[in-house]
């Protein structure tokens, strides 16, 4: 069984910290997701942070 990592996802565009995921730790890229955004009001590209 894989073990699996936390993450914090940032908008791009307003750098408001909104959601808490994991995701495992053999992923050797960051993980990009199109979420809503409360602070912009829309679905925003959202980065990994650590």
């Amino acid at each position: 069984m894989p073990k699996s990592d936390k993450v914090i996802l940032t908008c791009t565009e307003c750098l408001s910290r909104n959601y808490t995921t994991t995701r495992s730790k053999s992923s050797k890229t960051r993980l990009e997701l199109y979420k809503y955004c409360p602070k912009c009001g829309r679905k925003t590209l959202h980065k990994e942070t650590k």
